[in-house]
């Protein structure tokens, strides 16, 4: 289905919305201008209708969340949502809290290596790397950690000490922990990029180093594919000085590269993977997954838990993520993806030619392409304004990169080929006429 624009966009209710929630919520959360945002009503497939009736293809998925398309999951969460709303996640947990560890173990470490993994479950992504900084620290009685320039693994303090964007961090370095080494990701075919990453690994005492954390593709730092020998360097680093590398897949996981898991396109196994967003398709749930023998660093609970929280294993959230494991270990799935990623290669090579267009890169759903004007700067305010224009043209985009220089595509994976056309059309038409 192609979008059908009815009013002006934003529409005079999301107008409204807007206005109101100025005065209600703190300021730093939700960008209001006159041109943004539209208030999100609905939401089917790839399509979403905000509260003035406007219908828009949502090249996001909502933050890499409705890969499955929106609302895949509705069906298990109103299924559970008439047997249990609620559980005790680490004291009286919900029978499906059994079965979820059992499938991301099976989906993981068993499909990997044929043993069994562990997992900690929360609620958001930050939280699955905050736990998987302390079981490295618990494994290995370290406490130094190496991240990459550009890493985004969420807000919270804990995983604040990975943040590679800057702004993200700074305001809050003096209450940081000094215990971060932060690294160059080496870019793929960039071969100055893995020397001068291969140098500064050299450089690390790793005598204290308990961790490596790392995005096997960088999402927010741009849509970032890394050098083809990049991870397999870490495995090798890691393995020789008793680190534990943990793959941040929150964003790269469940078939969005086009794999299960960014990692398999690597053949790379890490010691803890850390997913969330796509994992329930909607509801707030994310996992740590480890290898048994390093998750087993947790001393055995004896009634008080380190590392809890009270929606810990929500039977809604189990429920919707069983059903998404399911679609993802079907090979429907898998073939969906390839053929949509074939019809969105083929037509991002459109863009290909602009003057304007200095890379198109990523892997399966998982695509960025980068502007930079003609004399080599970085066109970020030209890809936030074309943002806004494209929402007025129906589609929902975002910008990518810490300068805001890459238009992100993250689409849910039954995009049609019609709306891929669609919207490369629409991006082209929002480019200047080349010369």
């Amino acid at each position: 289905m192609l979008p059908a624009i009815q009013t002006a966009i934003p529409g005079p209710l999301s107008q409204q919305l807007a206005n109101r929630l100025r005065e209600v919520e703190c300021r730093n959360t939700t960008y209001l201008s006159a041109d943004w945002p539209i208030f999100w009503e609905k939401a089917e497939g790839s399509n979403v209708w905000d509260a003035d009736g406007n219908r828009f293809l949502d090249l996001t998925s909502a933050f890499g969340v409705a890969g499955l398309g929106h609302g895949f999951a509705q069906k298990a969460l109103r299924d559970q949502s008439e047997m249990l709303l609620h559980a005790m996640g680490d004291v009286h947990p919900a029978r499906l809290k059994v079965e979820l560890c059992e499938k991301l173990s099976a989906a993981t470490f068993e499909r990997w290596t044929g043993k069994n993994g562990k997992v900690l479950l929360g609620n958001s992504g930050f939280e699955a790397v905050e736990a998987a900084l302390k079981t490295a620290t618990l494994a290995t009685g370290k406490a130094e950690i190496i991240t990459f320039e550009n890493a985004y693994h969420g807000l919270g303090y804990g995983a604040l000490l990975g943040a590679g964007i800057p702004w993200f961090r700074q305001p809050f370095d003096p209450q940081l922990a000094g215990i971060t080494h932060r690294l160059p990701y080496p870019r793929k075919g960039n071969e100055g990029s893995i020397a001068h990453f291969q140098a500064a690994l050299a450089a690390v005492d790793p005598s204290n180093i308990a961790a490596i954390l790392v995005e096997p593709i960088q999402g927010r730092g741009g849509i970032v594919v890394p050098h083809d020998a990049f991870l397999e360097e870490l495995r090798t680093w890691c393995d020789e000085h008793q680190v534990m590398l943990i793959f941040d897949e929150i964003y790269t996981g469940f078939h969005r590269t086009g794999c299960l898991f960014a990692c398999e396109r690597f053949g790379i196994v890490p010691d803890l993977i850390c997913l969330g967003k796509a994992l329930s398709g909607g509801f707030p749930i994310s996992a740590c997954v480890g290898k048994s023998e390093v998750m087993d660093a947790w001393p055995e609970t004896h009634g008080e838990a380190l590392h809890t929280s009270t929606f810990l294993g929500n039977p809604m959230g189990c429920a919707m993520s069983i059903a998404s494991l399911d679609a993802h270990l079907s090979s429907q799935t898998a073939g969906l993806v390839a053929e949509s990623t074939r019809n969105l290669d083929a037509a991002l090579a459109r863009l290909s030619s602009h003057p304007m267009v200095h890379e198109i890169r990523g892997a399966g759903l998982m695509k960025g392409i980068e502007f930079r004007y003609p004399d080599g700067r970085l066109a970020g305010d030209f890809v936030i304004q074309m943002v806004v224009q494209l929402l007025k043209d129906g589609l929902i985009l975002l910008p990518d990169a810490p300068e805001g220089h890459v238009l992100a595509l993250t689409p849910p994976f039954a995009l049609s080929p019609e709306e891929i056309d669609f919207t490369v059309s629409r991006i082209l038409a929002a480019l200047p006429a080349a010369h």
